[in-house]
C-alpha cells in the first residue's frame, strides 16, 4: 500500500504499476536510502552541531561549568583530607608503640637510627617520612576531629555544587529541545509539498518523535555527566602528580588503553545505531501504513502478508539494535578492566613506595582513592560514548531534515491581494514533476466569476495537478496564472489560498466537536455563522439527530458519522470560509446515489456566486457546469458545455457513452440477477 507521488499519479496505470512495483521492490531489498532523505556522514560534524544547540545558553552552561569546577576542586581534596586523617590514626598510633622501646625525649632523627642500627629499616624508612613524630605521643583526636569535619564539609559543599550544576543542565537541556522541536515544526510548514511525495509518514515521524527524543536523552544524561567526568579527570591529574609522579604514570598507562577500547569500538557502535535508528523509522512506517488501511489489509485478506513483513522488519531492527547495544556495552566494561589493572598496579607499587618511606600511609590511601576517581569517569565516558553515539545517529537524522531543501519564500515586496470577484486566466502554462517527463505543454483558458468549470479526463490527465498550480502547491515552469489580474507567483501563498476554499475526495476531519471542525475553515466565524453554513450544507439535518448536537465529538478517522456525512461537514467547512475561489476534487466519488444527491444540493449552495472548478469522473453530475474541460496528457483537447461536447462528438463524447454503456450494461446485469433469484 505505498502512497502515490505526484510522478507516478500522472502517468498512465500500466506505467505507474510499473514504478510502484520496483519501488516495491526496492523497500523490500532494504534499499531505504533511496527513499530516506540524506543523512549526514560526519560523526564529528553532526555531534559539534548538536552540541551547538546549546549556543543560545552559553552564558548559563558557562556559570553550571564554574560551579561543577569548585564542586570538583572541593571533590578532588577531599581524599587528601581524608588521607591526613589516616597519618594521624597510623603515626599516632607508631608512636605510642615505640614509647615502650624509647624515651620520651627521643628525637625522629634519633629513633630513624636506633631502628637502623637494628636491621628494622623498613620500619625505620615509615618513620622518616612521618611528620610531627613524637615518641609516645600517639593520636592527636582533637586534630582528627577537625580533619573529620573538615572531610564532611567538603563532601556535602561538592554535592550541593553537583546537584545545582545537574539541575540548571536538565533545564537548559528541556529549553534546548523545545527550540528544537519549535525548529522542526517550522521546516515542516516550510517544506515543499514534493518532500511528503517522497518521504514515508512513518518515517517522518520517527524522526519529528523518536530521534528528538533520543536526542534529548542523551544531551540530559551525557552533557553534565561528561562535564564532571572530564573535570575530575583533569584535577585528580593535578592531585595524583603531586602526591607522587611515579604512581601518576602508572595511572596514565590506562589511558592508552582506553584510547585503543574506544577507537576500536566507537566508530563501530556508531555506525550500528544509525542502522537502527533507521530501522526504526522504516519499521514506523511499516505499522502506520498497516494501520492507516487496517480494513484493506483484511478485505483482501492480506493479515498473514502484514504480519510477515511486520515480523521481518521487526527481525532486522532486532539484529541492528542487538548489534549496537553489543558494541556499546562491551566499551564500559573494558574500560573498568583497564582501571583495575591499573588499581592493582598502584596498589602494590604503592605499598613498596610506603615501606621504603617514599610516600606516608595516608598518601597512599589518597592515590588509591584518586586513581578510582581517575578511572571511574574515564569509564563513565566510555559508557556516555555509547549514548552520544546512537544520540549522534538520531541527530544526523534531524539535522538531514532540517537541511532538506525549502520552498521558495514569499517575497517581502509581494502586492496586497486586491478585492475581487473571482477571475481565474491560465496563461500558456507549462508544468513538469520531472524534467524528463513533461505534464502540461502549452494551457491557456479563462474562467468568468461566477463560473462553474467542470475538468475531466482520463486518469493521469493532470486534473488534479491543474488545481494544484492553482493553489501554489507547486511552482510552474513556464507561463502565468492570474488571480482578478494578479500573477499568484508575486503574492503570498497564504493570500492566494485565504480566496480559495478546498474539498477533496478523501474528507478530513480532526478530532474535535463538530463545530470546531466547521469552524476551522475560518476561525472568526461566530456560532450562527457555523450553523448558517451547517444549514445550507444539510449538515444540521443530521447533527440534531446526535446527542450531543454540534457538540458531538468526532472520534479516531470520524468512525462515528458515515462517509456522506464526513463530506457534509467539509463542505460546510468551506462554506463558511467564504472563498471567492471554490475547488472540488473528486467530492461525490465515493459515496452512494442517494448521498451523492444530497452532496450535489450542499455543494450547490456553495458554488453560488463563486468561481468553481469541480473534477469528476462521473459525467452526470457536471451536465449543468458553465464550461467544461477536457484534458488529455496534461492538454485541454475539448472546451465547452455539455451540449456542445456531446453534439462534437469528440473526447468528451466517447468518455460520456463510455459511462452510459457501463451504466446501462449494470443495469442489465441487475435486473438478470433479479430474474434469476425470482
Amino acid at each position: 500500500m505505498s502512497r502515490k507521488t505526484p510522478q507516478t499519479a500522472e502517468l498512465s496505470e500500466d506505467e505507474r504499476l510499473e514504478l510502484e512495483l520496483a519501488e516495491q521492490a526496492r523497500l523490500s531489498s532494504g534499499d531505504w536510502d533511496s527513499v530516506a532523505p540524506g543523512k549526514a556522514a560526519d560523526f564529528g560534524k553532526s555531534f559539534l552541531r548538536m552540541v551547538g544547540l546549546l549556543g543560545p545558553y552559553k552564558w548559563a552552561f558557562a556559570f553550571v561549568s564554574l560551579l561543577g569546577a569548585i564542586g570538583v576542586v572541593l571533590a578532588v581534596i577531599a581524599p587528601k583530607v581524608l588521607g591526613e586523617a589516616t597519618n594521624l590514626i597510623f603515626e599516632g598510633f607508631v608512636s605510642s608503640a615505640l614509647g615502650e622501646q624509647f624515651p620520651p625525649g627521643a628525637t625522629q632523627e634519633q629513633v630513624v637510627e636506633a631502628l637502623r642500627a637494628v636491621g628494622q629499616d623498613d620500619l625505620a624508612g615509615m618513620i622518616s617520612a612521618m611528620q610531627d613524630f613524637q615518641v609516645g605521643a600517639g593520636i592527636d583526636f582533637e586534630r582528627l576531629r577537625w580533619v573529620i569535619v573538615g572531610v564532611l564539609a567538603i563532601y556535602v559543599a561538592s554535592a550541593l555544587l553537583t546537584w545545582i550544576q545537574g539541575y540548571v543542565i536538565n533545564v537548559i537541556m528541556v529549553r534546548t529541545m523545545w527550540r528544537l522541536r519549535e525548529q522542526v515544526e517550522a521546516k515542516l510548514n516550510r517544506l515543499p509539498l514534493s518532500y511528503f511525495d517522497r518521504v514515508q509518514r512513518g518515517e517522518l515521524i520517527s524522526r519529528v518523535t523518536n530521534d528528538i527524543d533520543n536526542i534529548t536523552q542523551t544531551m540530559q544524561q551525557s552533557l553534565s555527566g561528561a562535564l564532571t567526568s572530564v573535570l575530575t579527570v583533569v584535577g585528580v591529574l593535578v592531585m595524583m602528580f603531586s602526591i607522587s609522579w611515579q604512581l601518576a604514570l602508572v595511572a596514565l598507562v590506562a589511558l592508552p588503553l582506553m584510547a585503543v577500547i574506544f577507537g576500536v569500538i566507537g566508530p563501530r557502535s556508531q555506525k550500528a545505531f544509525s542502522v537502527q535508528w533507521r530501522k526504526v523509522g522504516r519499521l514506523n512506517a511499516r505499522v502506520e501504513e498497516s494501520f492507516s488501511g487496517h480494513a484493506l489489509v483484511r478485505v483482501f485478506g492480506r493479515e498473514e502478508d502484514s504480519r510477515a513483513r511486520f515480523q521481518e522488519e521487526n527481525e532486522e531492527l532486532y539484529r541492528a539494535s542487538f548489534t549496537a547495544q553489543f558494541l556499546s556495552g562491551i566499551i564500559m566494561p573494558g574500560m573498568m578492566f583497564v582501571g583495575s589493572l591499573t588499581y592493582v598496579g598502584i596498589a602494590v607499587l604503592g605499598g613498596l613506595m610506603v615501606a621504603s618511606g617514599h610516600l606516608r600511609l595516608g598518601d597512599v590511601q589518597a592515590f588509591i582513592q584518586y586513581s578510582q576517581q581517575f578511572t571511574q569517569p574515564l569509564s563513565e565516558l566510555g559508557g556516555m560514548a555509547a549514548v552520544v553515539q546512537s544520540g549522534t545517529a538520531s541527530a544526523e537524522r534531524v539535522f538531514a531534515l532540517l537541511d532538506e531543501e525549502e520552498q521558495e519564500p514569499d517575497a517581502d515586496d509581494a502586492p496586497a491581494l486586491v478585492d475581487g470577484a473571482g477571475v481565474i486566466e491560465f496563461e500558456h502554462v507549462r508544468f513538469s514533476y520531472s524534467p524528463d517527463q513533461p505534464l502540461i505543454r502549452d494551457l491557456s483558458f479563462r474562467v468568468e466569476p461566477g463560473q462553474t468549470v467542470a475538468i475531466v479526463g482520463p486518469t493521469g490527465a493532470g486534473k488534479t495537478t491543474l488545481v494544484n498550480l492553482l493553489m501554489r502547491f507547486y511552482e510552474l515552469d513556464g507561463g502565468r496564472i492570474l488571480l482578478d489580474g494578479q500573477d499568484i507567483a508575486a503574492l503570498t501563498r497564504d493570500d492566494v489560498r485565504s480566496r480559495t476554499g478546498m474539498v477533496l475526495q478523501d474528507p478530513w476531519l480532526f478530532a474535535g466537536s463538530i463545530r470546531e471542525n466547521i469552524r476551522y475553515g475560518r476561525a472568526s466565524a461566530t456560532d450562527e455563522e457555523v450553523v448558517e453554513a451547517a444549514v445550507a450544507t444539510r449538515v444540521d439535518r443530521f447533527v440534531h439527530a446526535l446527542p450531543e448536537g454540534y457538540e458531538t465529538v468526532l472520534d479516531e478517522d470520524a468512525a462515528n458519522v458515515s462517509a456522506g456525512e464526513n463530506q457534509l461537514i467539509t463542505i460546510a467547512r468551506a462554506f463558511v470560509a467564504q472563498p471567492a475561489v471554490l475547488i472540488l476534487d473528486e467530492a461525490t466519488s465515493s459515496v452512494d446515489t442517494r448521498t451523492e444527491l444530497l452532496l450535489q444540493h450542499a455543494m450547490s449552495a456553495l458554488r453560488e456566486g463563486r468561481t468553481s472548478f469541480v473534477i469528476a469522473h462521473r459525467l452526470s453530475t457536471i451536465r449543468d457546469a458553465d464550461l467544461i474541460l477536457v484534458m488529455e496528457h496534461g492538454d485541454i483537447v475539448e472546451k465547452g458545455t455539455h451540449d456542445e461536447l456531446i453534439a462534437a462528438e469528440g473526447a468528451y463524447w466517447r468518455l460520456y457513452r463510455a459511462q452510459f454503456e457501463q451504466a446501462a450494461t449494470d443495469g442489465q446485469d441487475e435486473q438478470r440477477s433479479d430474474g434469476e433469484h425470482s
